[in-house]
């Protein structure tokens, strides 16, 4: 477990070359790749998300496609579609930008929600569906969704079916001026972004995929996470709680957390970290509760408040 934990590190420090002081954030995108599952960045314009999903590219040595979500993106452009090549009589499948083992969807909410749900398959099955004819994606698979929390003007809000698709919800928040003037010195000649090597391989991600699963989780644990995610259903405030899959995503989390911490089990500090960022895009509030400033992350830390933490 120690060499694929120090991979992982050595992914971690390309990735600083780039996006400066957000440790968190960073390893929570590497958890949810490392957990076979995907991301979703929400922040605001200027943060680094884009370029956060570029350098983890740039670490691992594998096929990396960006998809700009516009209002006039149709599901085939993510998909691809069968052609007719007049040469041999015959239809044939283009593949589109999702045949890739990294995915950036750049701005997800402003496609419209047709496109958008072209997603649904790949993310859940890791496969394309077109015509008929069913279409393996690559191994690994990894969406990185970023959007714009702020701009409402020509997005399309996300559907529950969808954010339950994303194992985590990540933001980056505001540098600390030290860290600004970091950013602003080492973009002085060049974007550090070129200087990002790639350290990693697909077996090594492989690899590494398998120690995370390998992480011991007691059964108290596994308990506690489900009165966790249940509570997000009895909620006052709540008018749509956590699936079984929010469940689930806390666990891989939980497991993720401890890896990058060297321990071989899970502790219940870990399965707290993992709530937030696990649940809260989960958590459909009543509209009376969100008027008055209530938010997903708040309903989240009085349930853990409430709840008893095993031994």
């Amino acid at each position: 477990m120690e060499e694929h934990r120090e991979l992982a590190m050595q992914l971690i420090g390309e990735i600083e070359k780039v996006i400066v002081g957000k440790r968190h954030a960073i390893e929570l995108v590497i958890i949810g790749f490392l957990c076979r599952g995907h991301i979703l960045i929400e922040d605001i314009p200027g943060l680094g998300k884009t370029m956060l999903a570029r350098a983890l590219a740039r670490a691992i040595e594998c096929d990396f496609r960006r998809i700009q979500f516009t209002p006039d993106l149709l599901p085939a452009d993510i998909t691809g579609t069968t052609v007719y090549d007049k040469s041999n009589g015959k239809f044939s499948f283009r593949q589109g930008p999702i045949f890739g083992n990294i995915v950036l969807a750049d701005e997800i909410n402003r496609a419209t929600p047709k496109s958008q749900a072209s997603l649904l398959e790949s993310m859940e099955e890791f496969q394309v569906s077109v015509d008929g004819a069913t279409h393996q994606l690559p191994d690994p698979f990894f969406v990185i969704a970023t959007e714009n929390p702020i701009e409402y003007e020509g997005t399309y809000s996300l559907p529950e079916a969808q954010l339950d698709r994303f194992i985590l919800k990540v933001r980056l928040g505001y540098p600390t001026p030290d860290d600004e003037v970091t950013i602003m010195q080492r973009q002085i000649l060049e974007h550090p972004i070129q200087t990002v090597q790639p350290v990693v391989g697909v077996d090594e991600v492989h690899q590494m995929q398998d120690a995370v699963r390998q992480v011991h989780v007691d059964d108290s644990l596994h308990r506690y996470i489900v009165e966790v995610v249940n509570s997000t259903r009895r909620h006052e405030a709540v008018a749509l709680g956590a699936s079984p899959r929010g469940s689930l995503a806390m666990m891989r989390c939980s497991q993720g957390l401890a890896f990058f911490a060297g321990r071989h089990y899970v502790t219940p500090d870990d399965v707290k970290l993992a709530a937030e960022p696990a649940l809260s895009h989960r958590l459909s509030l009543k509209p009376e509760h969100r008027m008055r400033g209530l938010s997903a992350d708040d309903v989240v830390g009085q349930i853990l408040d409430s709840v008893s933490v095993p031994f």
